[in-house]
This record gives structure tokens, C-alpha cells and sequence, in this order.
């Protein structure tokens, strides 16, 4: 929980902070690329760090990453231009690729399946408070003292979690000989990259149809076709092709797509959606978004006497049938929205997340063993960050289709028809996962231990 808070706090911290950076470093048309290149470093580490995990153990990586994020965090906190803090941001996010799923494989090892949901809504709650703590944190410090104790303050966060992890995690790894597949790694890396680079910033930093958007799909589909043909070959290769080929894991990981996708359609689009078209400060709309992460760990903690009793596939299904019936339920009130109505629909889909996200992940981890498992863990997250990318950028292209180069502002009925359409195409995202847990293995046993 500890590593945690280290995510989740600054995923959150920044954004309010992010006026006072600009008026301190300059680079206004730049600082969108402080969240685009640590989603980018993020999403492009999580296999590697995942298959180093199942061959050197999660301990070292664990604190590998905690190391590097602490190294980002001080880079960051000394940075003395909108360049260098952006390349300082990159260095958080590879960080953070190895913190978060770690945090979720070393659970999955030290824990029952029974205990797993509980523990998963422990760390799920981290997530439910970094929503209100972290922006609260970011004014208060960008106000009353300076933006760069966002991220000074991660210094003692990073000490903490890394000694409770040197003192706590025990593990036994059988020391053998291993061939590090580097050739897979880097074209995995750069093919990875190029395709978010370009979801991520077509549409914005340059037209879908620029030479530099195509080129990069291109070399990317290039690159990533010889990392499938390279990986077939591999002794020991950094994403084994069995994660993709067994049903469970591949429903699994398409579930962590259709999360990601969701997760970023509401978060991007509802504070902006409340504040244009009814006035709510930023607080309010922030708290009116956080009852999504309040549902979540809820339904998290509780998942386990569901899936216990019914099974993961059942859990799966009843949670994605309550994200359907809200998303649509959202979509009706986005015609003439209120922020009661609005936060409770946020509430019932936290409420359904809950069911779906950490009991798939549950059944992939308890499929495979212990020398598996975080390849399978890092898969599934890799799969979430990819999905939140396309999500990005395919919610972003519909709104700015229908703005046709109107400001939100200015034109705020038609913002409000544009994010209608983006809650209908969540909603479409929502049915998907449906069928994704449809596809689910049926009778796969659940036992307590």
C-alpha cells in the first residue's frame, strides 16, 4: 500500500499545479507532455520489469523501481526548465512501471485466492484517497510554498515504502542461469513506444495524416511484427507468446483494455463536463469523479465472498452488467445533468469496476504459478495502460470533431453533445467487456487456498 501511495498520490498531485509550473518554467504548449511521457515510460516497462520479476524476484525490482522514482522525484523538484522537467517526468514513469505491478504480484504471491480481493481493495482504497489527498496536496504546496515540493514530498514516501520493503517481503528465488532476451526488450520498447507516441499526440501536436503520425504507425506495426517473430525464437523471451494464445489470459487482458478505456473516458471528460455546463468548481466536480474511486475499493474488498461463492466468470459478469446499466444511465443525465445524478452514476460504476478489474486479475494470477505469475500480472497492467493510450485518443479525436475548433467555453452546449458521445462510445466500451467476460473459461474452480 505504501508503494503504492507512491503512484497513485502523483498521478494526482500535478494537475493542479500545473498554472503555477507554467508561470514558473515557461513552456505552456509543452506541459501536456508532463502526463504523456510518464504514461509513455510507464506502459513501454511494465514486461520487462514483470518477466525480470519471474527471473530475479519481485524484491529487487520492486526497489529498483521505488529507486527510480525517488531519483525522478529529486530530478524533478531541481528541474529549472519545462525540457528538462518533462525528461525528468520520463524517469518517474519507468519508476513507476515497476512499482505498481509489483505491488499487485507481490499480493497475488503472499496471499489465498480468498484473501487476494481484500487485499486488492486495500490497495484499491490508496487510489480512493490519492484522489482527494493528492490534488488537495498539489494547491496547498503550489500556494503556500512552491510547486516543487510535489515532488520533494514523494522523497520520504519513497524512503518508508522502500525500508517496509526490505524489512517485510521475504522470498526464496532459485538462483540459476538465465539469457536476457535484449533484442526483444528494445524492439518491444521502441515499437510500443512509437504506437503511444503516436495515440497519444495525433490529433494534437500534429495531424493524424503528418508524415511523423504515419510514420510512426507504420514503423511501429513494423517493429512490433518482427517483436512477435523474434519472441517465437527466444530462449527466454521478455512477453512469452502462451500469455496471449490461453483463453483465460487473453480474456483477461482484453477485460484490462475495456478498463482502461473506461477509466480514462470518465476521468478526462467529467470534471470539465460538470464545470462547463453547470458552473461546479473544481472541487466539487474532483469529489463528484471520486465516487468512482470510492465504489471501487468497496466492490474490491468484497469481491472475494462473490467470486468464492460463484465463481470468477459470474463476478465478472455481474460487475460489467452495473457498468453497462450506469454508463447508459449516465448518458441520459448528460442531456440535462446534475452533480448528484452524476456522481451517483460514477459511484454504481465504481461499484462495478470493483467486480470486474480485480477479479479478472485474480483468475489470471491464480491460473499460473509463482514463476509466471508476474509476466501475467504485468500483461494484464500493460494491457489497462495501452487501452487508456487508444482511449485517449480516440475519445479525444471524437470531441474534437464536434468542437470542429470551437473553444469548450465558448461553445458549451455543443461540448456538452460532444462528451454525451463520448459517455455512449464508454458505454460501447462497457458491452465489450461483457462479452470479453462471456469469453471467460467457464467452471474454472476457485478454492480458498
Amino acid at each position: 500500500m505504501m508503494a503504492t501511495s507512491l503512484v497513485a498520490i502523483d498521478s494526482t498531485i500535478l494537475a493542479t499545479a500545473v498554472p503555477t509550473i507554467v508561470a514558473d518554467l515557461g513552456g505552456f504548449s509543452s506541459f501536456p507532455w508532463l502526463f504523456s511521457i510518464y504514461l509513455l515510460t510507464q506502459a513501454v516497462s511494465v514486461p520487462i520489469y514483470s518477466k525480470l520479476a519471474d527471473t530475479v524476484g519481485r524484491k529487487p525490482v520492486m526497489l529498483a523501481g521505488i529507486g527510480l522514482f525517488l531519483l525522478g522525484s529529486v530530478l524533478c523538484g531541481f528541474a529549472w526548465s519545462m525540457p528538462a522537467l518533462i525528461a525528468f517526468r520520463a524517469v518517474q514513469g519507468l519508476g513507476a512501471g515497476a512499482v505498481q505491478p509489483m505491488a499487485i504480484t507481490i499480493a497475488g504471491d503472499i496471499y489465498t485466492v480468498a484473501e487476494r480481493a481484500k487485499a486488492q481493495g486495500y490497495m484499491a482504497s490508496v487510489w480512493a484517497m490519492s484522489s482527494v489527498v493528492g490534488p488537495t496536496l498539489g494547491g496547498v504546496f503550489s500556494e503556500f510554498l512552491t510547486w516543487n515540493w510535489i515532488f520533494f514530498v514523494n522523497i520520504p514516501l519513497c524512503l518508508l515504502a522502500g525500508w517496509l520493503i526490505v524489512r517485510h517481503l521475504h522470498e526464496s528465488v532459485e538462483r540459476q542461469s538465465h539469457r536476457i532476451d535484449w533484442l526483444g526488450g528494445v524492439l518491444l520498447t521502441v515499437g510500443v513506444s512509437l504506437l503511444i507516441l503516436a495515440l497519444l499526440e495525433g490529433g494534437n501536436a500534429w495531424a493524424w495524416s503528418s508524415p511523423i503520425s504515419v510514420g510512426s504507425l507504420v514503423a511501429a506495426a513494423v517493429l512490433l511484427t518482427v517483436f512477435v517473430l523474434v519472441e517465437r525464437r527466444a530462449e527466454e523471451p521478455v512477453l512469452p507468446l502462451w500469455v496471449l494464445s490461453r483463453r483465460l489470459l487473453l480474456s483477461t487482458a482484453l477485460i484490462g483494455v475495456g478498463v482502461g478505456v473506461i477509466l480514462i473516458g470518465l476521468t478526462s471528460y467529467v470534471p470539465t463536463f460538470l464545470e462547463t455546463l453547470l458552473g461546479a468548481s473544481p472541487l466539487v466536480s474532483g469529489l463528484t469523479l471520486a465516487a468512482l474511486t470510492l465504489g471501487w475499493p468497496i466492490a474490491a474488498t468484497l469481491s472475494g465472498r462473490v467470486y468464492l461463492r460463484l465463481g470468477f466468470r459470474s463476478t465478472v459478469l455481474i460487475g460489467s452488467g452495473l457498468v453497462v446499466a450506469a454508463t447508459i444511465a449516465l448518458t441520459f443525465v448528460s442531456r440535462s445533468p446534475s452533480i448528484l445524478a452524476v456522481g451517483l452514476c460514477c459511484f454504481v460504476i465504481g461499484l462495478g469496476m470493483g467486480l470486474v478489474a480485480s477479479p479478472s486479475l485474480i483468475a489470471a494470477q491464480s491460473s499460473v504459478g509463482w514463476g509466471e505469475r508476474g509476466v501475467v500480472t504485468g500483461t494484464n497492467m500493460f494491457a489497462r495502460s495501452v487501452g487508456s493510450a487508444v482511449g485517449v485518443a480516440v475519445l479525444g479525436a471524437l470531441v474534437n470533431a464536434r468542437l470542429d475548433g470551437r473553444d469548450a467555453i465558448e461553445a458549451p452546449q455543443v461540448f456538452g453533445d460532444a462528451v454525451t458521445g463520448v459517455f455512449v462510445a464508454v458505454v460501447a466500451m462497457a458491452v465489450a467487456v461483457v462479452l470479453a467476460g462471456l469469453w471467460m473459461p467457464r467452471g474454472q474452480r476457485v478454492q480458498a487456498d
